[in-house]
């Protein structure tokens, strides 16, 4: 049986949402949101314009492109998505994790909606070249349940007829987004920049807009999900003026987690951070026979949330073998949160993403391989 390893991560907070605080994190560094004081006073437009006009910056949003914060996370901002411009054209649905599995629901069950629905098994991706683009597409950019990500936006048509409603909340600031082939974008604050839940960011093209201004869906909506008034769209949700109160120590917390990434070096120093942490898993899970990526094409492997299964012949009962691995590095400490979702293959979901360490990933790997050799061992001795 391995030697239990001497050396420890110093953050042992490697959970896939809400992820990592920056490394820099502290409480005194949200001094400075302005608590108890109105959203729309001066202040409070000011530091949500703020948040807007340094993500833009950051993750390189044309400048024509609407950024606007949304209630209700990645979710509340995919969901007004769909609910406030699909149903326009036909519709294809894609789905190869949890999450887009769930926006086929919706738009199956909820809308009723004419659709088109493909789905790849974990590890998989659908055919995105047979993929039509003059319907609407709703798909996720990177799977943060299966590991699995669009390698590239190239097959993507660039006078498609179609929107493309994209789901990137596990890959914005860790991946190249290509802006031309994206017509709604969504992202939440608790994943690669570490900040807090609750809050949703939605990018529109000028396509999307022009949808928007140019279709009245046939079902209500809810006023959370209002993005136009009299045909013409909410300039003020983009600009700052939120449908709904937001948490100003959230908007504080997401402002912190920017200055960081800009004093790195912005989107570049994000997405090298990541890259080195998945690569530190990736050359673990080479050199082992018992452990493997989830996804099945290294083009299409995430750099963020990276989902792993064990492959070794002598476990009788996967799940409950990788529960209990996840449950011995909880009990030492040293991993926290890395059980894979519930709707996936057994195994095990390492978070990434710029906000972790790579010191951290590398101390966690030997535990990992001993917290292994252990279940092995105790199945050998249970049989």
């Amino acid at each position: 049986m391995t030697t239990q390893p001497t050396a420890r991560p110093e953050n042992p907070r490697f959970s896939s949402g809400p992820c990592a605080k920056p490394p820099t994190f502290t409480l005194d560094s949200l001094s400075d949101a302005p608590l108890g004081r109105s959203h729309r006073a001066s202040i409070g437009k000011s530091k949500l314009k703020a948040a807007i006009e340094t993500t833009r910056e950051i993750l390189g949003v044309p400048a024509e492109y609407r950024i606007g914060i949304v209630p209700a996370s990645d979710t509340g901002a995919y969901e007004m998505a769909m609910w406030t411009m699909l149903g326009a054209r036909p519709v294809e649905m894609l789905a190869w994790e949890s999450f887009g599995s769930g926006w086929v629901t919706d738009a199956v069950k909820q809308l009723k909606l004419d659709c088109k629905t493909t789905v790849a098994e974990y590890g998989e991706i659908v055919d995105l070249a047979a993929v039509d683009w003059d319907k609407d597409v709703c798909f996720t950019w990177n799977g943060t349940t299966s590991g699995v990500k669009v390698p590239s936006g190239d097959v993507i048509s660039a006078d498609r007829a179609g929107l493309t409603l994209c789901d990137a909340t596990s890959a914005a600031f860790a991946q190249d987004l290509p802006w031309d082939k994206l017509d709604v974008t969504t992202f939440s604050w608790q994943k690669v920049m570490g900040g807090e839940a609750a809050h949703g960011m939605l990018i529109l093209s000028p396509r999307a807009v022009e949808r928007l201004e140019s279709y009245t869906p046939p079902w209500p909506l809810p006023k959370i999900f209002r993005l136009t008034k009299g045909g013409k769209l909410i300039e003020g949700i983009f600009e700052g003026a939120t449908i709904n109160t937001p948490s100003m120590l959230c908007v504080e917390d997401y402002l912190q987690a920017l200055a960081w990434a800009k004093s790195i070096g912005g989107l570049p120093a994000l997405k090298a951070r990541a890259d080195a942490n998945a690569q530190a898993v990736w050359d673990f899970c080479e050199s082992r026979d018992w452990i493997a990526n989830l996804a099945s094409d290294p083009a299409t492997r995430s750099n963020t949330s990276v989902c792993l299964k064990f492959t070794d012949p002598r476990i009788a009962d996967g799940a409950a073998f990788a529960k209990a691995v996840a449950k011995r590095l909880e009990a030492e400490g040293v991993a926290l949160d890395i059980g894979g979702y519930r709707d996936a293959p057994p195994g095990l979901r390492i978070w990434c993403g710029a906000t972790v360490e790579t010191s951290d990933i590398e101390a966690l790997l030997p535990w990992i391989e001993w917290a292994f050799d252990a279940e092995i061992s105790a199945q050998a001795q249970a049989a």
